[in-house]
């Protein structure tokens, strides 16, 4: 039996709520200086689960002082009408950023979607100018889960000057900007994928392993450096000997704890505290457009918002 008070579990929800706080006080600085930051989230057809993210995304927001508003579209809305749809939000001065629920319908293709956001209102880091100025060092408005993989990993207490670091998946919007995050902060990083000859010998020898693959339970106790940190973003269901379906990641938990120093919770890690990394980039975002408001006009922020 998993126990989720175990000491070793970097859980994502005390992380969460101190960053929440912090942006509650940034929201209520600019709120009161006239500039209220908004997001406006966008879905296309009719999917429970994404009802299920913008319900926790809206509490969230409330929680943290920012406006959050849903704008539904139809299933059959083609692609070019919601890119015109986008670009009206990015023209919106009221409109602090955009976040595009997925999955959209197969004819829309999501990575035109996310090119169509202003790389200023790009609160999801999804936008390729998000993805390619981590390249250079500017990690303030990362992929939100990649992000959060990396805060608990800081949350440790581990230098991660010269970290051996592992991380298994290279998808654009995980695995790659975990890896040049890290690198970013020193770190020695090694990507696997699926082309990777032997994943286990590289995991043996991380003292930081973060997976995120799809594979329920891939990452064994074998495969696992005693005194690791392993962060395990994975979410995949799993029927359980009982009948019921359960939500599993990509290392088998309840062995690899023995063998780790730290390691995340499914559910429970990463996940709670991407909201929060929303949230956070939307402040960032917020500031950026308010010094480019200063720059371009010459006036007070305030003014330019009005």
């Amino acid at each position: 039996m998993t126990r989720t008070d175990d000491s070793r579990y970097l859980k994502g929800g005390p992380v969460a709520q101190r960053i929440i706080a912090s942006v509650r006080e940034d929201a209520a600085i600019a709120t009161a200086e006239g500039f209220p930051p908004k997001l406006v989230s966008i879905t296309v057809g009719d999917t429970d689960a994404v009802d299920v993210y913008v319900r926790n995304q809206r509490a969230k927001a409330a929680l943290a002082g920012i406006g959050f508003e849903e704008r539904r579209f139809a299933a059959d809305i083609t692609a070019g009408e919601l890119e015109a749809a986008i670009h009206g939000l990015n023209a919106d001065p009221r409109v602090t950023g955009i976040i595009i629920q997925r999955p959209v319908p197969t004819h829309i293709p999501i990575k035109t979607l996310q090119a169509a956001v202003h790389p200023l209102k790009d609160v999801e880091g999804m936008h390729p100018a998000s993805i390619g100025n981590i390249v250079y060092n500017q990690l303030d408005l990362a992929p939100c889960t990649a992000a959060a993989s990396v805060e608990l990993l800081k949350e440790t207490g581990l230098d991660l000057q010269g970290l051996e670091v592992v991380v298994v998946g290279h998808s654009e919007i995980v695995g790659k900007p975990i890896a040049f995050l890290l690198m970013s902060e020193g770190a020695t990083v090694t990507v696997c994928h699926h082309m990777t000859r032997s994943v286990a010998a590289h995991a043996r020898r991380a003292d930081a392993l973060f997976v995120a693959v799809g594979k329920p339970r891939l990452i064994k106790a074998d495969m696992v450096k005693p005194g690791a940190a392993v962060i395990d973003i994975g979410i995949n269901s799993e029927i359980g000997p009982d009948g019921e379906t359960r939500i599993v990641g990509d290392v088998d938990t309840d062995s690899v704890k023995e063998v780790a120093s730290w390691i995340t919770p499914v559910p429970g890690g990463v996940g709670p505290l991407t909201v929060a990394i929303l949230l956070r980039n939307t402040m960032v975002a917020l500031n950026r457009q308010r010094a480019l408001y200063r720059a371009s006009y010459g006036v007070p922020d305030q003014i330019a918002a009005e």
